[in-house]
């Protein structure tokens, strides 16, 4: 059976699992949803968004979509995933199952719970109504599927004028109790006015079975509200990421999501921000660091509907062995909004004779009174900077380590949380396959 028509019987009997009111809006939004997906289908090379990157490989597998039994976890197995030192709030899921036991969550002042919860219980109602699935509805058939098999994920709400004292930490693990698994997470984050929060998001297999994570986040960033993301990747090989995060912001927000991609076997980051209002801020950071016969599809879309504006976007790559990576980034700016400041910038540095890169920088600017860059650069390490360290005692491999560590540390910086770039720091160090100094 194909996985196509293996989601069409799981349909029906998601639907008849799911206690849900078959007159809710919820109920109308997954039904449409589905139809969507059936309509459409996977996405193909055919397909212009998805012409660098192919699902053949991935779908192949005969993945089952509920897993017969969940196990639990204990938190010496999954510690060194997580961060220990830093205080959070943890949501924790296990083959796509919230593990209470692992998490902390929280109704003190702001809401850090379940989507199944949100999704069923009467107290949400109008929340959900308003906000699930307003900015994933854009034409992506796999993000119509995520919304079809919607319930499991992250339900995060901050009230106005809240500043949430600690991060906000989404961990998904894959066990491999399935010899192969879709998993399919559902995040909604509604940051209110004036309100500030942290959130880290990881996807983590535990196993050499095939794994495929289908997940959907969508954000909401009220006036004057603050976010940031930090989305980290470093899987196994068995391991398959599809991430689509959409965020819409209001006047004077200012909204970040950074893009570790480091492990995996193939990794599509979609990621779109939608300024509604008039001075937002936007940030998107990546760093690719990959090798073997990884593939990693960095896709952006920044669209300007408001005056007074900015977005500032840098990804860089790094690619080793037989490893692919892709850059597709678009930048509207529409009529209205007037006096846009977006920069685009995506480097690359090709260490592999058979790494590959496709990038593809694009701005579509419809105003008359903007400052708007991109830019792209593929090439390899400077030789004559090579020979500079060499001379000054500093062996070859190091020198080319501390090279690609400085072209990845823009993609560092702005990263807020000390423990989690303490982590980052040893991942590159431990990629890049030399020791010199990160691990402090």
């Amino acid at each position: 059976m194909e996985l196509k028509e293996k989601l069409a019987s799981s349909f029906l009997a998601f639907e008849n699992k799911v206690d849900i009111d078959t007159t809710s809006k919820v109920h109308d939004i997954r039904t449409e949803a589905f139809g969507a997906f059936e309509s459409k289908g996977f996405p193909t090379k055919k397909d212009e968004e998805w012409k660098y990157t192919s699902l053949n490989a991935v779908l192949k597998h005969d993945y089952n979509v509920f897993p017969k039994a969940v196990p639990t976890l204990a938190y010496e197995q999954v510690k060194k995933f997580l961060l220990n030192e830093t205080d959070c709030y943890n949501l924790i899921f296990i083959d796509g199952v919230f593990s209470s036991f692992l998490s902390e969550t929280t109704h003190d002042g702001l809401d850090v719970c379940v989507m199944s919860a949100a999704l069923e219980k009467p107290k949400y109602k109008m929340v959900i109504d308003t906000y699930f699935n307003q900015l994933a509805n854009k034409n992506n058939s796999l993000s119509d599927l995520n919304t079809a098999f919607s319930n499991e994920g992250a339900y995060i709400q901050i009230p106005k004028n809240t500043v949430v004292p600690k991060p906000i930490q989404i961990v998904n693990f894959s066990t491999g109790t399935e010899k192969e698994l879709l998993i399919q997470p559902r995040n909604l984050v509604i940051v209110g006015e004036n309100a500030h929060v942290q959130i880290v998001e990881r996807h983590q297999s535990l196993t050499e079975n095939n794994t495929l994570t289908n997940s959907v986040t969508e954000i909401f960033v009220k006036t004057r509200g603050i976010v940031d993301v930090y989305k980290m990747q470093n899987d196994r090989a068995s391991a398959s990421l599809i991430d689509s995060t959409f965020v819409s912001q209001e006047r004077d927000s200012v909204a970040s999501v950074h893009t570790f991609s480091f492990g995996g076997n193939l990794t599509r980051n979609n990621l779109e921000f939608y300024q509604e209002g008039m001075h937002c801020v936007s940030h998107l950071n990546g760093i690719s660091i990959l090798n073997e016969k990884q593939h990693v599809d960095n896709h952006t879309l920044v669209k300007h509907k408001a005056p007074n504006c900015e977005s500032h976007e840098m990804y860089k790559g790094i690619y080793d062995d037989r490893s692919t990576g892709v850059f597709n980034g678009k930048v509207i700016v529409e009529q209205a909004a007037q006096k846009i400041n977006a920069f685009q910038q995506n480097n690359n540095i090709i260490v592999g004779d058979k790494a590959s890169v496709n990038t593809k920088p694009q701005l579509e600017i419809f105003a008359d009174d903007v400052k708007c860059s991109h830019g792209c650069t593929i090439g390899q390490l400077d030789e004559s900077a090579l020979f500079y360290m060499q001379q000054r005692g500093i062996p070859k491999k190091e020198a080319k380590a501390l090279l690609m560590y400085a072209f990845s540390n823009d993609a560092l910086k702005d990263v807020k949380i000390p423990e989690l770039k303490a982590q980052l720091n040893k991942i590159i160090a431990h990629k890049l396959d030399v020791k010199i100094g990160f691990d402090l």
